[in-house]
């Protein structure tokens, strides 16, 4: 065989080799995306993530690996809790989705995951802004918009006790009528726009979804702190505090229906869109 025949086969076997090892290496990458699954619904976290790592570095375009491992990480970083080592799986898991959506900036599921772990360790401001991503895909999207009122609510909440407790007021929910109004104008001040907002995003969390029960819970609290910022007005208080009454009753309603209609069937037992029995 001449020099050049030589190199050839030569060339020929090794790609051989590669395709072998390729392929061996997929099918090992699949193996640990599957047992990655098998440790994620058992709850066994740190086990999954392994598992997908493993899968990712074997096979680097294997669909799903990424957005497994990341959401593996997600379910590590612990709610409230600042340590590096919480911050950082929170960054981790944010990084590999941010990857996901350099492909796809669309990819919903990516972005509310991002929106929940910054939720989780208190960014909240960077939560809203991945949910109203999530809303300029998907207008219609229920949990976005409940989301972003939930957190205008948590934030007028904590502005609201922060100008109350040092003068000695505790929150009645009805407007803080005898707090004086030096606090209530701070008050109204940081809150106003997280009253607006967040009533804008409620109702359309619950027109998006008329049986919104959590939503409905969140309206009538945010109406209580709408109370606060129309303190100067008696007449806008009272509505306010009817309000949230009326969304307090629809609330209870709304849940006690839901219920019934989870209960429903022989024995508790009910069927999936899949008609699988759970």
């Amino acid at each position: 065989m001449n020099g050049p025949a030589r190199f050839t086969a030569l060339v020929v076997a090794l790609a051989g080799m590669v395709f072998s090892m390729s392929g061996c290496n997929r099918l090992a990458a699949r193996d640990q995306l599957n047992k990655g699954v098998d440790a994620y619904k058992g709850q066994r976290y740190e086990e999954a993530i392994g598992h997908f790592q493993k899968a990712a570095q074997l096979d680097p375009g294997l669909p799903m690996a990424k957005t497994y491992l990341a959401t593996a990480l997600a379910q590590n970083v612990v709610p409230g809790l600042d340590t590096p080592e919480n911050l950082k799986t929170a960054q981790q898991a944010i990084d590999i989705f941010e990857e996901v959506l350099a492909k796809d900036p669309k990819d919903v599921n990516s972005l509310k995951q991002i929106a929940g772990i910054d939720f989780s360790i208190k960014k909240f401001d960077d939560a809203k802004a991945f949910q109203k991503k999530v809303l300029a895909v998907d207008p219609k999207d229920p949990e976005a918009a409940y989301t972003i009122g939930a957190i205008d609510w948590t934030l007028a909440h904590e502005n609201a006790l922060k100008e109350l407790v040092p003068a000695g007021i505790n929150d009645d929910g009805e407007g803080n009528v005898k707090a004086p109004k030096k606090v209530l104008e701070a008050i109204k001040e940081q809150n106003a726009p997280l009253v607006e907002e967040g009533l804008q995003y409620l109702n359309q969390a619950v027109a998006n979804r008329a049986n919104y029960d959590e939503a409905m819970v969140y309206l009538n609290l945010m109406y209580r702190r709408k109370a606060d910022v129309d303190y100067a007005d008696p007449g806008a208080v009272k509505d306010d505090v009817a309000a949230a009454k009326d969304w307090t009753a629809k609330a209870m309603g709304t849940r006690k229906t839901n219920e019934e209609k989870k209960n429903k069937g022989p024995g508790g037992i009910t069927m999936d869109s899949s008609g699988n029995l759970k």
